[in-house]
């Protein structure tokens, strides 16, 4: 053990020696670190990570589903071409890097639309300026307004005509006003009509057609103020609201939902059998949970006590494309259920980390998943 520790001293000092000789040589540590010492090392992307935040939202090609977007919460947008292998940024020359939403056109996969500020509530959400639209799969943009919004909570497009779409805009965060409502263009995004307009206190949060007519809407309404030092998370003005004539006029679905004050709502449409309308509702005196309606949203029948851990955070639900009865609910785990609501499960959180904000399963494939 000494003669180890005598001969590691001589070597030390050797080394030493060599480097006091070389920066006499050289002139010191100054000239010693040059810049053609480092030249082996590279930086090099790690990926959309911890600095891009959470996954907002993802969007699929119809046509293909190895294509598809992902939208970070203070990351932009982010394109993959061969199913997430690898992934290119394409909205870094955009003026927001917060995104809330994505949507693609079913009639033309190039055409994108992207909702700008994270449609949560967090204490580190940060806003956005409006909907942005790419008609190129995401190589350019163009700023098509709203830009009061701050949070676009959801942007859905008319599949029986492009031109239509319509931007549920939650509104400031922070303060009322601003471009807050649901909103609506028949003209590709050039103009825009509030077609939805509660107060200048609560916004529109959630929107989701009837597969079988796009003129029937379901709507989301949701209260909600941030201060420093409190969430202010519901009020009288969260409701759910329904159209059956493309938005010109609206009901308030009442029969078997809470009248009391009531925050962040989640809606679903059962592509199997579109009469069954789901809603994760949060509400004042423990009286939230799952709700089912069976005839098209007239009356509701409360099926669980479930909600998300933290409503503000999730309240997102997706029905799945083969069994009316199977619901997903994004949470901390993503739950389903396969009783239409009656018993949840978590889905399953091996080798990924929790906090699930975006949702997609293959309509052809109900065994296939992307969760962000």
């Amino acid at each position: 053990m000494n003669r180890l520790f005598i001969l590691g001293m001589i070597l030390l000092i050797c080394v030493s020696s060599v480097v006091k000789s070389q920066d006499e040589t050289e002139g010191g540590d100054k000239d010693f670190y040059k810049s053609s010492t480092f030249n082996g090392l590279k930086f090099r992307s790690i990926g959309p990570a911890i600095a891009s935040g959470r996954i907002s939202d993802i969007a699929v090609n119809p046509e293909n589903c190895n294509e598809y977007y992902a939208a970070a919460a203070s990351g932009g947008v982010w394109k993959s071409t061969n199913a997430g292998i690898t992934w290119e940024p394409i909205f870094e020359n955009q003026n927001s890097y917060s995104i809330g939403c994505l949507a693609i056109d079913s009639n033309n996969p190039f055409v994108v639309w992207v909702g700008s500020g994270e449609n949560n509530s967090q204490r580190s959400v940060s806003y956005g300026d409006g909907v942005y639209k790419s008609t190129d799969g995401g190589k350019n943009w163009k700023n098509m307004g709203l830009k009061n919004s701050e949070h676009i909570g959801k942007i859905i497009i008319d599949p029986s005509n492009s031109n239509i779409v319509y931007a549920a805009a939650q509104g400031p965060l922070w303060g009322p006003g601003g471009d807050r409502g649901l909103y609506k263009t028949t003209d590709g995004g050039e103009s825009w009509n509030k077609i939805l307009d509660i107060s200048e206190n609560t916004g529109v949060s959630d929107i989701v057609f009837d597969p079988r007519d796009s003129q029937v809407i379901y709507a989301s309404s949701y209260q909600r103020r941030r201060h420093i030092y409190t969430l202010i998370n519901g009020g009288p003005e969260s409701n759910i609201h329904k159209s059956t004539d493309g938005g010109k006029t609206w009901v308030k679905l009442t029969s078997g939902i809470p009248g009391i004050d009531k925050g962040r709502i989640g809606l679903a449409v059962s592509p199997v059998n579109p009469d069954y309308v789901y809603a994760i509702i949060e509400a004042a005196e423990d009286k939230g949970g799952f709700f089912r309606s069976t005839n098209r949203g007239a009356t509701w029948e409360k099926r669980n006590d479930y909600i998300a851990t933290s409503p503000q955070y999730y309240m997102e639900i997706y029905c799945d494309p083969f069994n009316a009865d199977r619901v997903y609910s994004l949470d901390t785990w993503t739950k389903v259920t396969d009783d239409g609501g009656k018993t949840f499960n978590n889905l399953g959180n091996n080798g990924r980390h929790v906090d699930d904000h975006a949702f997609w399963v293959d309509p052809k494939n109900a065994d296939h998943y992307l969760i962000g």
